[in-house]
């Protein structure tokens, strides 16, 4: 995955309290242009770091996935020479999964 630096990890930040956004409100408290905002958001949706989400189906709402939790935490490994990040990223959301049960 390719991250725009700063600003995606930012906007992952702003939504790893799980709660829902916009980007008209995102652009606003990141203080960032919207229409910038408006590019990265289904950018990060397609990495699946973000969901789009709502009553509407283009109602602009986006929350944040565990994967998106995972690579906000490990910001500080993200362009780290000697680091598989992806690689990283998919040993630690297996980790955090339960592995399923038989029933």
């Amino acid at each position: 995955m390719k991250l725009a630096v700063p600003t995606d990890f930012e906007i992952l930040e702003a939504l790893s309290d799980r709660k829902r956004n916009t980007a008209v409100n995102l652009s606003y408290i990141l203080d960032k242009n919207r229409s910038y905002i408006n590019t990265r958001l289904p950018i990060l949706a397609d990495y699946g770091l973000l969901e789009r989400v709502g009553p509407a189906p283009k109602s602009g709402l986006y929350e944040i996935t565990e994967k998106g939790i995972v690579v906000a935490d490990n910001r500080e490994k993200y362009r780290t020479n000697g680091v598989d990040f992806d690689g990283l990223v998919e040993s630690e959301l297996r980790a955090r999964t339960p592995a399923d049960e038989d029933e």
